[in-house]
C-alpha cells in the first residue's frame, strides 16, 4: 500500500497532481473519521495509497493537510450550491418562480446535506478554536458565495416582477434558512417534502399576489 510502483499487484504510477488530490481525499477521510488529534499521518498515507515520505514531500505537516483537505471539500461542497442556484439563470422570465425555486431548493439540499457535507461543517466547527480562520473559510466557501449568487438570482426575479420588492440579500438569506434550519432540527425529514415546504413559505412572504 506504501508503494506506487507499477508492479505485480501494486497501484500504477500516479502523477502528481493525481498523487496530491488522493492524499487530500485520505486526508478528509481519516480526519472525518477519526477528529484532528486522533488522526496520523501514517494513517492518511495509508488511505491515500502512498508511502508517508511522499504526503510529506506535498504537504509539509499535519496542520497543513487539515486546512488543505478541510479547505478542498468545502470547495466541491460550494460549487455544488453554485450549480443549484445557476437553475434560476435558465427560469424563463414570465414563468412561475415555484418550479425553478423549487429545484433550486433540492439541490441546495443535495448539496448542503451530504456526509461531505456534514463532515467538513463538523471539523470546522470542532477545531473553529484552533483554526478560526478554517472556520471563517468554510462558511465563506460553502454558504456565503452561494448565498451570494442566490441573491443576485432573486434581484433579477423582483426586476421581472416575479417576486415582490425585497432587499435579495435578506431574501437569500431567509431561503437558505429554511433550507439549513430543516437539516438542523429535522435530519429525518424527506428532502423533497423539506424543499417543497420551504418554497411555499418562502412564496408566502416574497412571492407576488396575483388577482
Amino acid at each position: 500500500m506504501g508503494s506506487e510502483m507499477s508492479t505485480g499487484g501494486r497501484r500504477p504510477a500516479r502523477g502528481q497532481a493525481e498523487r496530491r488530490q488522493a492524499i487530500l481525499d485520505g486526508a478528509f477521510a481519516v480526519f472525518a473519521r477519526r477528529g484532528y488529534a486522533q488522526a496520523c499521518v501514517k494513517e492518511i498515507a495509508q488511505e491515500a495509497g502512498v508511502a508517508k515520505p511522499t504526503v510529506y514531500n506535498h504537504l509539509n505537516d499535519k496542520e497543513s493537510l487539515y486546512r488543505e483537505a478541510v479547505e478542498a471539500v468545502a470547495d466541491r461542497v460550494g460549487a455544488r450550491g453554485l450549480a443549484a442556484v445557476e437553475q434560476l439563470r435558465a427560469s424563463a422570465a414570465d414563468a412561475d418562480p415555484r418550479t425553478a425555486l423549487t429545484a433550486v431548493a433540492r439541490g441546495l439540499l443535495s448539496a448542503l446535506g451530504d456526509a461531505d457535507a456534514t463532515a467538513v461543517r463538523q471539523l470546522a466547527c470542532a477545531q473553529a478554536v484552533q483554526f478560526p480562520e478554517l472556520a471563517a473559510s468554510v462558511r465563506e466557501r460553502t454558504v456565503l458565495r452561494p448565498r451570494s449568487a442566490l441573491a443576485d438570482r432573486l434581484a433579477r426575479l423582483t426586476l421581472d416582477g416575479r417576486l415582490r420588492a425585497c432587499d435579495p440579500e435578506l431574501a437569500a438569506e431567509h431561503f437558505l434558512s429554511l433550507l439549513t434550519g430543516s437539516l438542523e432540527y429535522r435530519s429525518d425529514a424527506a428532502p423533497d417534502t423539506v424543499a417543497d415546504t420551504a418554497v411555499d413559505v418562502f412564496l408566502r412572504a416574497y412571492g407576488v399576489l396575483r388577482a
